[in-house]
């Protein structure tokens, strides 16, 4: 019999196109609703009239332009007719970054990082539509990225929802089947997705921070000047709070299977049980005080709860 696509068995392990796109009743029933704070109820406001005031083009003028939006500067500069495209000031998006490197691909409890990140990654996209903004995606797997341009509405997330599953999916093969790739390091995933995003954008990275590279911390600080960067921090129990043991390990090799090791572990009488303050993370005091904003994630929390931890997340600057 073929699992449903909603079989919890399945949810550990595989990103499931369905079941992120049906996420979108989680963000609808949040108790505390600000998707889209317009200062009045009703939900998002409607398009006003005009061009807004935000030139984001200069091109060649076209037949049925207006002429009152004429480039003055370019016209003289190039001798052609050059107009200014507009754009609503308060019109927003969203880059959702999911890191599906070899990495993201464990887990002690409930679910790998890499399905957890794509649907914290799904759910905050949701957040984005319903309060009238524009959705895109950059994902790595595989050694491979993948870029899907902003764009409004369900359509979008249905199109995000398609190729996180099948990212996913190509990346555990490849894991699978032994195959050694060559992944770009989080500084460069960051500088593809800054390369391709309008300045205004918000950029959701959803990552384990594993494998930076030495430049993150420097080029996040950098994006942030021009886009709002959130880094949701999917993090498994056993990185929180590893129990007291000893733990083998084997390290990848060149044909799937490297030497093995030991990992100790033991309680240093400053920790309390089951808890962790993540202000002790040094990943998150670097990057927040380079002005990034990072929210830790726990990849066996439901969606319900990781959905309260988008507050804020909608595109809007």
């Amino acid at each position: 019999m073929q699992a449903s696509p909603f079989d919890p068995a399945d949810e550990a392990t595989r990103v499931d196109a369905a079941r992120l796109f049906a996420m979108r009743h989680i963000v609808r029933n949040i108790p505390e609703r600000r998707l889209a704070p317009v200062g009045r109820p009703g939900g998002f406001a409607g398009k006003r009239r005009g061009n807004g005031l935000e030139i984001v083009d200069v091109r060649l003028f076209s037949e049925g332009d207006d002429m009152r939006h004429v480039d003055a500067a370019a016209t003289a500069r190039t001798a052609k007719t050059h107009v200014r495209t507009f754009r609503d000031e308060r019109d927003r998006a969203a880059l959702l970054i999911a890191d599906f490197r070899a990495p993201m691909f464990f887990g002690t409890r409930g679910r790998l990082r890499s399905v957890a990140a794509a649907g914290a990654l799904a759910l905050a996209g949701w957040r984005v539509v319903e309060a009238g903004g524009r959705v895109g995606l950059l994902v790595a797997a595989g050694g491979t990225t993948q870029f899907l341009p902003p764009r409004p509405r369900e359509r979008a997330m249905a199109e995000i929802a398609g190729a996180l599953e099948s990212a996913h999916a190509a990346a555990a093969t490849a894991l699978t089947t032994g195959r050694r790739l060559q992944e770009p390091s989080l500084a460069k995933l960051l500088d593809e997705a800054v390369g391709r995003a309008l300045p205004g954008t918000s950029l959701v990275l959803a990552t384990g921070l594993d494998e930076e590279g030495e430049d993150f911390t420097r080029l996040a600080g950098a994006a942030c000047r021009r886009f709002d960067v959130t880094v949701l921090l999917v993090r498994d129990r056993f990185e929180i709070d590893p129990p007291t043991g000893a733990y083998p390990y084997r390290l990848a090799g060149a044909d799937g299977a490297g030497p093995m090791g030991w990992a100790f572990f033991a309680r240093d009488g400053k920790r309390t049980e089951g808890r962790e303050n993540p202000a002790l993370d040094e990943r998150i005091e670097r990057l927040a005080a380079a002005g990034v904003a990072v929210r830790p994630l726990a990849a066996d929390a439901g969606f319900e709860a990781m959905a309260a931890t988008m507050e804020g997340i909608d595109g809007r600057r």
